[in-house]
């Protein structure tokens, strides 16, 4: 479900910002204006933002290899960290340029009303992106708050598409207002602080997008609920005690489980071996995504009270 539904919202981001890219250059060489100029780059890399998601989802499914005995399940969160690399670069560092050089020259626009034609028509596509996004990610999302699906998602192409797609709303509303205020007073610097504010505006999603991600690819573990669930899993049978356990997100999908176990003493190696199996089958019923388990039988040594 999760990575169907992150597809989905990826196409439909891809889509929106191809076409609006297109609209938002032709704006720019009809009026000049700075904000539609970074606006332009922001969705040309918006575009190859989504190219590269989707490229990560491609290459994941690759069959496990002696050389990657795990999979490639991290590839989508290193091309979703390749992402928030480009989002900074390409969009928040080119804006902030724009914006700045724009200060310094005072160009005036010209045609003004295209650009504000073409930001309405951006923010009706964005929003049909946005809200796409949203659509998909709340079945994963549960209860929580937005904020902590971005911060404790596994599944890395949605948060990212939310943030992309939140930016670019925020952003498209900032142009229209720099383009505005410059038509309303004449004086093109309004034009070039709204150019600022995206740079600054994506700048900071992509710092987020980096550090999350980063997180992602270097392994995290499974969250505190999750990792309960697999605990009572495994003391609901014969296991006696959970004497240690280490988990990590090999992919999105696909979670490693790690445990020393304590078991009664003096079980026949058959009944160990069933115990082991049946704790195994109780944590993928309790946490599917559970994938590769391994399970290391002891016996209980914690010094007895008093």
């Amino acid at each position: 479900m999760a990575a169907s539904g992150g597809t989905r919202a990826i196409v439909a981001a891809l889509l929106a910002n191809a076409g609006i890219a297109i609209a938002k250059f032709i704006g720019f060489l009809v009026t000049g204006s700075s904000s539609m100029l970074a606006e332009a780059v922001h969705s040309v890399a918006d575009t190859s933002n989504q190219g590269l998601l989707l490229l990560g989802g491609r290459t994941a499914r690759r069959a496990a290899t002696p050389e990657h005995p795990f999979g490639y399940g991290r590839d989508r969160y290193f091309y979703s960290f390749v992402v928030a690399l480009l989002l900074f670069t390409l969009g928040s560092v080119f804006a902030l340029y724009e914006g700045i050089h724009k200060l310094e020259s005072h160009e005036p626009l010209t045609s003004p009303l295209v650009a504000v034609v073409i930001l309405v028509v951006a923010i009706g596509l964005e929003s049909f992106s946005f809200r796409t996004a949203i659509h998909e990610s709340r079945p994963l999302k549960g209860s929580g708050t937005w904020w902590q699906f971005i911060r404790q998602s596994k599944v890395p192409e949605l948060p990212v598409v939310l943030l992309e797609d939140l930016g670019a709303l925020v952003g498209l509303v900032l142009a229209l207002l720099g383009v505005g205020l410059t038509v309303l007073t004449g004086d093109s610097v309004f034009d070039a602080l709204g150019t600022i504010c995206i740079g600054v505006l994506l700048g900071v999603i992509a710092i987020i997008l980096i550090i999350e991600m980063k997180s992602l690819l270097v392994g995290e573990g499974a969250t505190p609920p999750v990792l309960a669930k697999i605990v009572s899993a495994l003391e609901a049978g014969g296991v006696e005690r959970v004497i240690h356990i280490k988990t990590q997100y090999l992919g999105p999908e696909e979670l490693l489980v790690a445990a020393k176990i304590a078991l009664p003493p003096g079980l026949p190696l058959e009944q160990v071996a069933r115990s082991i199996d049946g704790a195994e089958q109780r944590i993928r019923e309790a946490v599917p995504e559970a994938r590769v388990i391994y399970l290391e039988p002891d016996l209980d040594r914690t010094p007895v009270a008093g």
